[in-house]
């Protein structure tokens, strides 16, 4: 009677979902999620940590495998924490009087920005407009008048106490365009040059002495002259002043009346009011239209540098600010002074002075993506600088790189209080951890997202609100009991367990999306079963072109797979290939040979170098079994040979070593093994069955190529039993098991496994050594010995060979 062999049991080859066990019609019925995060508690603990804790050192990593989970896990902790605070003060940027190439930072309380910049704006407006009108008005101009009347009678009573001591030592005073002249006369006008030399020596000298002493006058004259014009000068610019304050002053009250408590505003207020005084005359002309096509020549004032740049404005933030920077080039970080082209040249202000992701972000929490900064070198290196000084600058990348320096704007450095939540890979985190010093001195928080939970009541709820809250936030159709069901079937699924739930939540809500719009073309009002298995099985179809390729290769008998007869040394293995955004499973040919010799076991994937480092390891480990279990009493003396048959691409894992062993001892029992049962498997030194991953596929794998040529019913897989949990079979499957057309075989040790491929008891060693007769390892034994023995007399023949020849040559030399 043929021996019958363990199976896993039907309802263990899927964790199916009751919907008896639901308390609700559809997910309209179930309460919201209480918690920010599904399943999360370790990583929402931490978060809270460093997001308690200040400083610019206790920045966090969030770590995990799936990307989009991690912003969504990063920003919603961030949100929620930043909801509790206030927003962040504004900030402006404007000219500094003193030092014009470095502009000043202003800190403004929230939504005082856009009030004090129009508030600037409306002075500047009068200064423009209502200015000039003040300087053309009859008060202005009686005041000047006066101004120029009291100056101009007393430089007439100077001149004229001059001219009368002129005409008193006998010269007149000729003034005209350029200059005074004294000349000698006589009756009232001036002697001529012949009459001059007429004059005897005396004479001469007596109007050249006079002369000299009314020039030297003269000289002291015109210098109070220049004096008076000067003083009238600055007595119409002190009244230029008052009148242009009596104006302007009450505005500039008004505005430091609004900002007592801010000491940086009052002080630029200050000199904005000093330099309109010493500028004022800018202010009087008025803007007329150019009348030629030639700009340069009615080039107007400036008034730019009365301006101001809002740089940040928080006013409609209800809380701290959460930016997350999906592309942090170092400009989009740390901001950049544009530059406009004018008459050919390049020119830039404080005008234009742009925000970067951490202003923007300062006072609150920003989001940046490891990898991304790690492929602008510049950016990450950016950051850790901003947060070992505590402050933001900007500056020119060239000039940051050191390629060139320019004469450009230094804008004042903006102080930095943030916290920065990058995400990313674990592995990367590791990587940074142990190869950057400032990494592990700024990141001290780790928040590590599991992407799995366990599949208990307490769990079920909280997976069950989840997706409630999803169609609700994303006004999808509800699901009814039978669509959830199979939602959290397809969640256990993804993690390949059925006692677990994936936490790769955004995955999720993809299929629900999905879902929902079958469910739209079926004209239903809520998501069904149905519905959830389209979506699942449409995400398939457009994903699995390769693996049917590789199916129909197989039915093709180009890739060459026997389901069917028994064959010595050849056993079907199991692989996974894994495509990224899917992965499948399918049957592989193994073979080994076994020959005379000494070269033990050759992997030959190995060798042709296409097998990585754990294959390497399993068949090493396969080896060491065979020496553990056959070679107590002898050495082992044979050459063997394995192989994975069609393999042209790198293989690795040790999933197979059962099956190569399996193949191996077929060949030494002279065994044959059934080629309608696949196994998957790894072996320990001790024969244990070790688990492996893609347990489900690799079935599921079989399955295909077996009910594709017929099933028999002697069709089915061997599985390491640990990985029963696993199981997460397809409906369609399970029918078939359930009908005896396919069979799953959970073994813990590989005797078990060898007895179902080959049908012959493996025998248990007796004490003096040997086997129960006609065994497998009986056969095996037998045959060691028999291989050892050939060995031996073919090493003897060598040897006698040897010697005959060493005879031969001694002779031939004699």
């Amino acid at each position: 009677m043929k021996k019958k062999f363990k199976e896993v049991p039907v309802k263990d080859l899927r964790g199916v979902c009751p919907t008896s066990a639901f308390k609700f019609n559809d997910t309209s019925e179930v309460a919201e999620l209480k918690e920010p995060i599904l399943g999360q508690d370790r990583a929402v603990r931490a978060l809270q940590f460093g997001f308690g804790m200040n400083g610019l050192t206790y920045n966090i990593y969030v770590a995990g495998p799936d990307n989009s989970d991690l912003i969504y896990v990063a920003r919603t902790m961030a949100e929620a924490e930043a909801a509790k605070k206030k927003a962040p003060p504004d900030w402006c940027y404007v000219y500094n009087f003193k030092d014009p190439e470095h502009p000043l930072a202003l800190r403004l309380p929230k939504g005082k920005a856009r009030e004090f910049k129009k508030r600037i704006d409306e002075l500047l407006e009068v200064l423009k407009t209502e200015i000039p009108d003040l300087f053309v008005s009859e008060d202005y101009a009686n005041r000047k008048d006066e101004i120029i009347r009291e100056v101009n009678k007393e430089k007439v009573r100077i001149m004229g106490a001059f001219e009368d001591r002129v005409k008193r030592d006998g010269f007149i005073l000729n003034i005209s365009q350029v200059g005074m002249m004294i000349e000698p006369a006589r009756e009232g006008r001036a002697i001529s040059g012949d009459e001059l030399r007429e004059l005897d020596d005396q004479i001469k000298t007596e109007l050249r002495l006079k002369s000299e002493a009314l020039q030297a006058e003269m000289n002291a004259v015109a210098r109070r002259m220049h004096k008076l014009d000067q003083e009238m000068k600055k007595r119409i610019q002190d009244l230029d002043r008052r009148v242009a304050l009596y104006r302007v002053g009450h505005l500039l009250d008004d505005l430091q009346e609004a900002n007592q408590d801010q000491p940086a505003v009052l002080k630029y207020l200050k000199s904005v009011k000093e330099d309109i005084i010493l500028n004022i005359h800018d202010f009087k002309q008025r803007k007329a239209p150019p009348q030629d096509a030639f700009p340069l020549s009615h080039l107007e004032p400036n008034f730019t540098r009365y301006k101001v740049n809002v740089f940040i404005d928080n006013s409609e933030l209800k809380g701290a600010p959460v930016v997350v920077e999906t592309h942090p080039t170092y400009q989009n970080l740390f901001g950049v002074v544009e530059r406009n082209v004018q008459y050919g040249a390049l020119v830039s202000d404080f005008s234009m002075i742009r925000p970067g992701a951490l202003h923007r972000a300062n006072g609150g929490y920003l989001v940046l993506h490891l990898m991304d900064l790690l492929k602008v070198y510049q950016s990450l290196e950016g950051i850790k600088r901003a947060l070992r000084d505590g402050v933001i600058k900007i500056e020119d990348l060239a000039e940051y790189l050191g390629l060139f320096s320019t004469k450009a704007i230094k804008p004042e450095p903006i102080p930095l209080n943030i916290k920065i939540i990058l995400i990313g890979p674990t592995n990367l985190y590791h990587a940074m951890y142990n190869y950057d010093d400032w990494f592990s001195k700024l990141f001290k928080v780790r928040a590590q997202l599991d992407d799995r939970l366990p599949r208990d009541s307490g769990n079920l709820r909280k997976y069950i609100s989840f997706i409630g809250d999803t169609c609700r936030r994303e006004g999808l159709r509800h699901a009814d009991k039978s669509g959830v069901a199979e939602i959290i079937e397809y969640a256990a699924q993804v993690t390949a367990h059925r006692e677990k739930l994936t936490l790769k939540l955004s995955h999720i809500q993809n299929i629900l999306k999905e879902a929902d719009y079958y469910a739209g073309l079926d004209n239903r009002a809520l998501i069904g079963a149905e519905n959830v298995d389209r979506a699942i099985r449409e995400t398939r179809y457009r994903s699995n072109l390769l693996e049917e390729r590789i199916q129909e290769l197989i039915q093709e008998d180009f890739i060459l797979i026997d389901t069917e007869r028994k064959v010595v040394g050849q056993v079907n293995g199991l692989v996974v290939y894994d495509l990224g955004d899917y992965c499948f499973g399918r049957p592989t040919r193994i073979t080994a040979n076994v020959s005379v010799g000494k070269d033990g076991v050759a992997a030959i994937d190995r060798d042709a170098k296409l097998s990585g480092n754990i294959h390497t390891k399993g068949v090493l480990i396969l080896i060491s079994y065979l020496k553990r279990t056959y070679a107590v009493k002898r050495p082992l003396s044979f050459s063997a040979a394995l192989a994975f048959e069609q393999s042209h691409v790198s293989i690795d894992g040790d999933s197979a070593s059962g099956a190569e062993l399996v193949a191996l001892l077929s060949c030494l029992a002279d065994a044959p093994i059934c080629q309608s049962v696949a196994m998957t498997g790894a072996v320990s030194q001790r024969g244990e069955i070790l688990p492996i991953g893609g347990v489900t596929k690799k079935i599921e794998g079989f399955w295909e190529i077996c009910r594709a040529r017929g099933l028999t019913g002697r069709h089915g897989v061997i599985i390491p039993q640990v990985n029963v949990n696993d199981l997460m079979l397809s409906k369609d499957l399970i029918e078939d098991v359930r009908q005896g057309l396919f069979h799953v075989y959970p073994v813990t040790g590989f005797n078990e496994a060898l007895e179902i491929l080959t049908g012959v008891r493996v025998g248990v060693q007796k004490p003096d050594g040997t086997y129960p007769k006609n065994t497998l390892n009986d056969r095996i034994s037998a045959r060691l010995d028999q291989l050892a023995d050939l060995a031996k007399e073919k090493k003897d023949s060598n040897n006698e060979e040897k010697k005959k020849q060493k005879k031969d040559e001694e002779t031939a030399e004699v």
